[in-house]
């Protein structure tokens, strides 16, 4: 066994192993983000000596008493306490702690088996307190040895301590009674209600009685509300939920539109997850309130739940996560992962319920966080079969799920950006050619996993070919008629890689569609890299050339415009026309210009301007004119 320590001289000044002003200074500036957390320590060290005592002697009484007033704060406990040698180990030395293994002081057989109970394991013990104290006095007695005096452990913000032993009737009974007083500048952190408070927020959910006095008269105040509100028996589920709304509203500030129990009792973890009422980012991540056995841990741990579950709120109470080393957020190991994955795997099943039994609180949820139900999809097929009649897209023929346009269309087709299908949509609708938009967050994953759980549908990315395809021809005699003009267009797009194609097609309002896709788009950019690259790069990338069919610039037959351009028999203003369809057409796609782009829209529009300005040097729009009123 080992021996307990000698004590040194009674009163005599000592001075901490450790370079006390520098501890406060790491504690305050680098450790922990706050000076509130003082009041943590101080209930940690109770409720542990508590345990600690509950441990030897089941029967002893159970006391934790906080109080301030007047620049004091004051906690008494009827814990297991300390002899004199066991105040100079522990109080005074950084590193060593009553509540670790193998040290002096809790070194019993039946105490080390409940170690896994107490909060604190890092030794600092009450020294986290000269964070806002001037000075700490801790009159103990120990109840492991009843024969021993009470003990005054008195040390100061300046590095040193003094231990002396007091009448046995200074304190009869065993525990410890700690009073703080406030250094300059900290006073506002000991005032009566700040300590309250902060004891609620802290010690809410602690496993002993706590109560607060004020120093007014008013009489003890209880500061522990156990138990949980969603470990609580309630006589209805609808009671239940209005319990834990309230309880939402009162931590978070805001109503949830619904709530998912997250009892892990294998791993230890008791809690409920609150679900947002108002959309929130996916890269947002989320600050969620973890108590370790009873004690607030932190209220902004950030990787407690998956990344994709940013549309909820959580609370828990944890036997086996570990805190770091402030105690203010959680260890991020094997154990905080494996429980990560089962609370995300809760959340699931809250979803998998809701679209079995409660379609209607489904859509509700899925109004304001569709995003978030998409992340999951990505990663589970069976998630996303099952979400498949509920997860809104943006189509050619209006928002509707995937289950439903998968029933008027078996080719499904898919725009990789917003601004491409907002283009293309119109079109697409008249013709009956089936698009989805895949230019919001997650949209193109989920297209491409839709195969996997339906078999029988094809979806590929948008093409110029298959929209062409679906656009109504020119007769024959009617093109051939045009050939010229056609052949004038091509020409004069040829330096843009873009190829003219003559369609009918609606609405007629549109003159003409500007069409690529990746496969046009990369032999375009490689096209642009060849014309600033050396003659070694020149030759890499022409032996790169590509086979893939280039933009398509498709003219509609049907616009009144296209049928006055193409009859006008001045070349020169034919080729300007045709380049500003071009521009026009680029622009309404919304894609980023090249150099070459720009300078062919400002080519076209001064064009545009010399004719308008000179129009006697053009004596073919008379004819024009003539032709049109035929």
């Amino acid at each position: 066994m080992t021996s307990t320590p000698t004590p040194p001289p009674m009163s005599a000044h000592h001075s901490f192993q450790v370079d006390l002003r520098g501890l406060v200074d790491l504690l305050s500036h680098h450790l922990y983000s706050s000076p509130r957390v003082y009041v943590r320590e101080l209930l940690q060290n109770a409720v542990d000596a508590v345990t600690a005592r509950q441990a030897v002697d089941p029967g002893a009484p159970v006391r934790i008493r906080l109080s301030a007033s007047g620049g004091r704060v004051t906690i008494e406990d009827s814990g297991i306490g300390l002899t004199a040698a066991e105040a100079h180990s522990f109080l005074a030395t950084i590193g060593r702690s009553s509540k670790r293994a193998g040290g002096d002081g809790l070194h019993d057989q039946t105490l080390e088996a409940t170690r896994s109970e107490f909060l604190g394991q890092f030794g600092i013990g009450l020294l986290a307190c000269f964070v806002v104290a001037r000075q700490i006095r801790v009159v103990t007695r120990s109840a492991r040895d009843p024969q021993a005096a009470p003990v005054e452990w008195l040390a100061a913000d300046d590095g040193s301590y003094t231990v002396r032993e007091l009448p046995h009737a200074a304190r009869p009974e065993p525990g410890t009674t700690v009073v703080l007083e406030a250094r300059p500048g900290a006073a506002e952190w000991t005032v009566p209600a700040k300590v309250e408070e902060l004891a609620r927020d802290f010690g809410s959910l602690l496993p002993y009685d706590i109560t607060f006095e004020d120093g007014e008269g008013g009489g003890p105040r209880p500061v522990t509300d156990r138990p949980a509100v969603w470990e609580r028996a309630f006589p209805t589920p609808a009671a239940r939920r209005a319990a834990l709304a309230g309880h939402c509203a009162e931590l978070y500030g805001f109503t949830p539109l619904d709530s998912i129990d997250l009892d892990l009792p294998v791993a230890g973890v008791r809690g409920v997850a609150y679900v947002l009422p108002d959309p929130t980012s996916p890269a947002h991540r989320a600050g969620h309130r973890v108590h370790l056995k009873g004690m607030l841990l932190t209220q902004r741990a950030d990787n407690l739940l998956p990344d994709w579950a940013f549309f909820v709120r959580a609370v828990i109470d944890t036997d086996t996560l570990r805190p770091t080393a402030s105690r203010e957020n959680l260890y991020d190991d094997e154990t905080l992962c494996a429980v990560r994955e089962a609370l995300g795997a809760r959340i699931r099943g809250w979803l998998a319920e809701l679209a079995a039994s409660d379609p209607e609180r489904l859509a509700a949820f899925l109004r304001v966080h569709h995003l978030g139900v998409k992340s999951m999809a990505r990663h589970d097929c069976e998630l996303l079969g099952l979400m498949l009649p509920w997860l809104p897209f943006e189509t050619s023929a209006g928002s509707m799920s995937l289950q439903e346009f998968a029933a008027a269309h078996t080719d499904i087709h898919f725009t990789r950006t917003v601004e491409e299908f907002r283009q293309i949509a119109p079109i697409a609708a008249a013709h009956g050619l089936g698009v989805i938009n895949a230019g919001y967050t997650y949209d193109a994953d989920l297209l491409a996993l839709l195969p996997s759980v339906r078999p029988e549908l094809k979806v590929t990315e948008l093409d110029a070919g298959a929209v062409t395809e679906r656009l109504d021809p020119v007769p024959t005699a009617a093109e051939l008629a045009l050939a010229p003009f056609l052949a004038t267009a091509r020409t004069r797009l040829e330096a843009q890689s873009c190829d003219v194609v003559l369609r009918a097609f609606q609405p007629v309002t549109v003159p003409a569609l500007y069409l690529d896709d990746r496969q046009a788009r990369q032999e375009r950019d490689r096209g642009a890299a060849m014309e600033s690259a050396d003659s070694l790069w020149t030759g890499i990338l022409g032996a790169l050339r590509g086979s893939a069919p280039r933009a398509r610039l498709v003219l509609n037959h049907n616009n009144p415009l296209i049928r006055r351009i193409s009859g006008l028999r001045d070349e020169a203003l034919t080729g300007t026309a045709v380049e500003s369809l071009y521009g026009q057409a680029l622009l309404m796609s919304q894609r980023p210009l090249r150099p070459a782009d720009s300078a062919l829209l400002n080519r076209a529009f001064l064009g545009l301007l010399e004719w308008a300005t000179h129009p006697t040097a053009h004596p073919t729009d008379a004819r024009d004119g003539e032709e049109d009123q035929k």
